[in-house]
């Protein structure tokens, strides 16, 4: 279960987070950003979490919700390490690492909650040249 903490930080960084792509959005920001680029890593990184979400309730609340929770959390570090890539803004270069560091130890938590293996051990998002999700299969 999670923490009144966890969850106040959860919900701190979801408004965060939207804000930041409704003010991307509203500005011109992302359309702006060459193809290819930061709106193309934010795109895809929505579209797979919006698939990942869509989950038929199978009866079972907490694995439904662990499973709806997982393509959201991954959704969030897609999209901390297209800031890291493309961001100029230290300050929010440095919230993207704390984004990834805490929705990485949450999916771990919740996989553990529900009795799910831990996959093994992989480079941090942002080291390496893939920055496709390890939640796209």
């Amino acid at each position: 279960m999670l923490s009144g903490l966890m969850r106040r930080r959860l919900m701190r960084r979801r408004y965060w987070m939207l804000g930041l792509t409704a003010s991307a959005l509203l500005t011109g920001a992302v359309a702006a950003a060459p193809a290819g680029g930061y709106a193309s890593m934010v795109a895809a990184a929505m579209d797979r979490m919006m698939a990942g979400m869509m989950v038929k309730p199978s009866g079972n609340v907490d694995r439904d919700f662990v499973t709806m929770m997982l393509p959201h959390h991954q959704g969030a570090i897609d999209m901390a390490v297209a800031e890291l890539r493309y961001g100029h803004n230290e300050q929010l270069k440095r919230i993207a690492q704390e984004i990834i560091i805490d929705q990485q130890q949450e999916i771990a938590a919740m996989k553990l909650a529900i009795g799910q293996p831990l996959p093994p051990s992989t480079p941090a998002p942002t080291q390496g040249g893939d920055h496709h999700s390890p939640m796209e299969h």
